[in-house]
């Protein structure tokens, strides 16, 4: 990797300690984002929790009233349409575990909410190691991994995370047995998936990044077209345990798009190479 050195010279080429100097102040500004953003939600927590975390609950949230609509016009079956309020029994056991929570999810929102300058910051230190042309796509980058992110989060927010709680809160081995849930399981559960579906979503990122220094080639992903398919199927699956089809359909179907929209991207880049 390239940059200033630590005269000065942007042609001289830095040391380990340089980069790691260099990676630290990168990631302290990161983080100086994330806890100003969480400061904000720390702020408005009481309609953050209420009306975003624990939303779901609601029967009018979006989704429900989606499938309700979609169910009467299609004629499916009415086991897809949501149209109660769900209880869900939280409990705190800690002393002082709603304090905790609290800086919880609003460490975990203000990533969410600043990522693209996370990104950016991540960006800004591994740029000079890159090509004069790839360096210049600086904003494209930092759009494309946060517009995929943002759309992991709101995928999984608006259809991963309600069917499954809503499956969770539904079954039961043995009536004998009741669904008690702490805070602490609600919390972990929702800022793993949320993370996680993010991050899952900046496949085509990753398959950019692989495909442009020649790991990755679109005819292995082509080759593996089938595996990925029963993979996504499965995922669905358990995702939407329903066995209606429209349902795990609804999750199936985008991340199946999000793969071959991947392969276009692996392929674009390897006939760039061969023009170059």
């Amino acid at each position: 990797m390239f940059g200033k050195d630590k005269d000065g010279n942007p042609e001289g080429e830095m040391g380990f300690f340089d980069h790691v100097e260099a990676l630290r102040w990168h990631l302290i500004r990161s983080a100086i984002a994330i806890l100003v953003c969480a400061s904000v939600v720390g702020i408005f927590y009481e309609f953050v929790f209420n009306n975003i975390i624990l939303g779901i609950q609601s029967k009018n949230f979006p989704t429900y009233r989606l499938l309700c609509w979609v169910s009467q016009k299609l004629h499916l079956s009415k086991d897809i349409c949501i149209d109660h309020d769900m209880i869900i029994p939280l409990q705190n056991t800690a002393m002082f575990g709603q304090v905790t929570l609290l800086f919880q999810y609003s460490i975990i929102i203000g990533l969410v909410m600043a990522f693209p300058y996370v990104i950016w910051e991540l960006w800004r230190f591994v740029a000079p190691a890159l090509q004069e042309k790839e360096a210049k796509k600086t904003g494209q980058i930092i759009l494309a991994c946060s517009g995929f992110f943002f759309v992991g989060v709101l995928f999984c927010y608006f259809i991963i995370i309600p069917f499954s709680i809503n499956f969770a809160v539904g079954f039961s081995i043995s009536p004998t047995i009741k669904n008690n849930f702490t805070i602490e399981n609600y919390i972990d559960f929702f800022s793993v998936m949320l993370l996680a579906i993010g991050a899952v979503f900046e496949l085509p990122m990753v398959v950019y990044f692989l495909s442009k220094i020649g790991i990755l080639k679109a005819a292995v992903m082509r080759k593996s077209r089938r595996y990925a398919i029963l993979v996504i199927v499965i995922v669905a699956g358990v995702i939407t345990p329903s066995p209606d089809v429209f349902t795990q359909c609804l999750v199936a179907v985008p991340i199946y798009i999000l793969f071959e929209f991947s392969i276009f991207i692996a392929a674009r880049n390897e006939r760039n190479s061969q023009r170059a």
